[in-house]
């Protein structure tokens, strides 16, 4: 399985998870079966609030799951037409989510979940 994790920067397993999908510099795509991990660029940064393209984001690269720690409905939303599961983030960096996956213990990002916009108290 191939997972995408939105980071600031490649720190391998210890990279921390980005607080916003849309806004993540960049991903790391980890492939769960042999820990082999991909830098992707975020190839739409610089998009308009609220118009993530989360798809474009991932420049093509194909991934079976997203595991973020906020994330807008429309991108959530996008993922989910593509038939992408998204996870909500349970720990700081991504090897503790891939341990918290491990036990099945991530729960999917609901539509409720999602951010409404800066100051919208979404909690990252």
């Amino acid at each position: 399985m191939k997972i995408c994790f939105p980071v600031d920067n490649n720190n391998g397993l210890d990279s921390q998870v980005f607080g916003h999908f849309g806004s993540s510099p960049m991903f790391m795509v980890v492939n769960t079966e042999t820990l082999e991990m991909a830098e992707v660029s975020n190839q739409d940064l610089h998009h308009a609030h609220g118009s993530c393209s989360p798809l474009h984001a991932l420049g093509g690269r194909q991934v079976d799951a997203i595991v973020v720690s906020g994330i807008g409905a429309g991108a959530l939303m996008g993922l989910n037409r593509a038939g992408l599961k998204v996870y909500r983030a349970q720990g700081a960096t991504i090897g503790e989510n891939l341990a918290w996956m491990a036990q099945v213990e991530l729960p999917e990002f609901t539509p409720g979940q999602v951010c409404g916009g800066h100051g919208d108290g979404c909690g990252h």
